[in-house]
Order: structure tokens, then C-alpha cells, then sequence
């Protein structure tokens, strides 16, 4: 899922996200709470009128994004009170509250108020952390329930489907990862996400907690594993049993000159394509390899011209969906197994450059 954390995907227009195969984007209820406000974007018809968009969108509860205001907030049974980065107002963002705002922005999958831990944790903070994070879902679950069947006023829902999601935590604890499962599936929700990853711990360990916590998830329920990665990571998530991912990475990277090519990663800034003709990746269908040379995108990366990013945010956006693709096609026909160890191959190169 291209992350559109306030309503848009970072220097590119929705056509380019559709050409590029998204089916689905993701935007942020902490964000969008904060401006320009869900009872204004509620009031424009929900989120997905307001922005334009008629293909599904889902909204992360803001969870982690309150994660990472560090000394700006504080966690409590109740909920987790945040001041905001705009203007430094406190605000309280209760699991309810969480349930509310996504209801008024009518996103087609709404994520549960999850507490994210710090990497490293102790097993004890771990499991407190967790424990919480279960009781804040059993609330959005039936604060939910409260919306689909007698909404008070006060919250215009604009989405009457919106299916929701619960979040598994845990950190690196197998056994807590389990425990979390096991109550979390017993609330029951429409699709199930592991959280808390990619958050600082080894790449092996992000692996094998993934691989432990799927393997005990409802194989008919969608499972989503939030915030990873990268190319590889995703190849080896999902044959760990990921279906649904999100990250930052192809858009931020890219306005960062750094892009995804079948043969490792390219800097677009380097001397060495000063004078390059050819296309940043000669098997990537986008816009930008069929159109323009690395030259050219050094060119418009070094003058600091908007185009760029737009460019190759393009580029790295249709190299992650194509992946994708074609590790559906892969398990379609039963060659996953093959596909995979020739990408991991391929991408595990010395990159292009260091």
C-alpha cells in the first residue's frame, strides 16, 4: 500500500499511483485528525470524495505515529494523551476516539489503537505493553459495534462497511506474540496486522517473530505486517504468510535519489551517470524508464527541481507493485518457491551503488 499519510502519496498524483498498479492506498488518523480535521473532511463526505480517490484506502490508528513523539506524550490505561506538532495543543486519543475519527473519514479498513514499544524492551515492559494493547482493541471492537448499530450524533459515519482490523504485539517475545494472537483473534476482527516491527531490532529477528506470529493468524483473514520494508523484506514476508504491506520507503528514498532497480539500488546523484542514456531499470515499465535517462535524473535531482521526486517516486512505486505482482503470478502457478530465491538472489548483489 503507497502510504498517502495525509490524503496524498508524496510528489505524485493519484493517476500516477493507479498507473502504477496501487490498489489501495494508506493515510493516517493522527495526521489527518490534526489537519484538516475529521469532522471538516466527514462534512465533504469522508475521505475518499475529499481526496478523489474511488479505489479502498486504510487508515492506521495513529498509534505509532504518537509512538514517535517520544517526550511529547504519555500512555495511560485510558488512552494516549499527545501534543501536537503543529501547534503544541494536547489532545487525548482514546481507543474510542481512534474508532471515531476513522468513522468519520470512512476508510474501508479502520486499524485498532495499539501501543508500539521501543526496540529494545524488556520481557516484562513487552508484555504490559501488549496486554494494554489487547484491552484498547477489546474497546475499539465494541465502540465499533456501537457505531454500526446506534451511532450517537455526534459521529457522522461515513463508510457503514468499514471492516477493522486488530494489531498483534509483543515485541520480540515469541510466547507474547502468541498470547496476543490468541486474545486478539478471540475479539474477533475482519483482518489481523503485526506491529512493533522494524523498529531497530536485527533483520533475522524481525524475520523469525513474523514467521511464529502468522503461522498462529486465521489463514481466511487478510494479515498485514505494518511498516515493512523493502524490496526483499517483502519476497520474505510473504513466504512467512504476509498478504498486506506498507512502508515509506519507495517514496521517501526516492525524493532522497536513491531508486529500486531488479539488479540493486541506484544514486541517482552520483558522478558515474552524469552521462548515462539508458533508463534507470531496462525492465521497469514506468513512466520514467520508458522516458527518461539517469542523466536526465540526475540533472533534475541535483537542480532541486519538483519533478524529480515526482519521477522517481513513479519509478520506485511501480518497481514495489510490480513485485508484488508477480509474487502473486508466482503463487498462481505454483513457482513461488523458484521466484523467490532467484529475487533474493538478484536483489542480495552488491548494489549499484554503495
Amino acid at each position: 500500500m503507497p502510504v498517502g499519510t495525509q490524503g496524498a502519496v508524496k510528489a505524485v498524483l493519484h493517476r500516477d499511483v493507479v498507473d502504477a498498479g496501487a490498489e489501495i492506498i494508506l493515510g493516517n488518523t493522527y495526521h489527518l485528525f490534526l489537519r484538516p480535521g475529521d469532522d471538516l473532511i466527514a462534512r465533504r463526505g469522508g475521505l475518499h470524495r475529499f481526496i478523489g480517490w474511488d479505489r479502498p484506502v486504510l487508515t492506521d490508528s495513529g498509534g505509532f505515529q504518537i509512538f514517535s513523539l517520544a517526550g511529547r506524550r504519555s500512555i495511560t490505561e485510558d488512552g494516549a494523551e499527545f501534543q501536537s506538532h503543529l501547534d503544541g495543543s494536547r489532545h487525548l486519543l482514546t481507543p474510542e476516539r481512534a474508532v471515531d475519527i476513522q468513522a468519520r473519514l470512512g476508510s474501508d479498513i479502520a486499524m485498532v489503537l495499539d501501543e508500539c514499544l521501543a526496540y529494545p524492551a524488556t520481557r516484562d515492559a513487552a508484555a504490559s505493553s501488549m496486554q494494554r494493547s489487547v484491552r484498547w482493541a477489546a474497546r475499539c471492537r465494541a465502540r465499533l459495534d456501537v457505531l454500526r448499530t446506534s451511532p450517537p450524533p455526534e459521529v457522522t459515519v461515513t463508510n457503514p462497511g468499514q471492516a477493522q482490523f486488530g494489531i498483534i504485539q509483543g515485541g520480540v517475545f515469541a510466547d507474547l506474540r502468541r498470547e496476543s494472537a490468541e486474545a486478539t483473534i478471540a475479539i474477533g476482527f475482519e483482518g489481523y496486522a503485526i506491529g512493533g516491527l522494524s523498529v531497530g531490532e536485527p533483520i533475522e529477528q524481525m524475520y523469525a517473530v513474523v514467521q511464529d506470529t502468522a503461522a498462529v493468524l486465521p489463514v481466511g483473514s487478510p494479515r498485514y505486517l505494518m511498516g515493512v520494508g523493502t524490496p526483499e523484506d517483502l519476497v520474505e514476508c510473504v513466504a512467512r504468510g504476509i498478504d498486506m504491506f506498507d512502508c515509506v520507503m519507495p517514496t521517501r528514498n526516492a525524493r532522497n535519489g536513491q531508486l529500486f532497480t531488479s539488479v540493486g539500488r541506484l544514486n541517482i546523484k552520483n558522478a558515474r551517470y552524469a552521462e548515462d542514456d539508458g533508463p534507470v531499470d531496462p525492465a521497469c515499465r514506468c513512466y520514467t524508464c520508458t522516458h527518461h535517462s539517469r542523466a536526465y535524473l540526475r540533472h533534475l535531482h541535483l537542480a532541486g527541481e519538483m519533478t524529480s521526486a515526482a519521477l522517481n517516486t513513479l519509478h520506485n512505486l511501480t518497481f514495489y507493485l510490480d513485485t508484488m505482482k508477480r509474487i502473486r503470478e508466482a503463487i498462481q502457478l505454483g513457482s513461488f518457491e523458484r521466484f523467490r530465491q532467484e529475487f533474493v538472489r538478484s536483489m542480495s548483489r552488491l548494489p549499484l551503488d554503495s
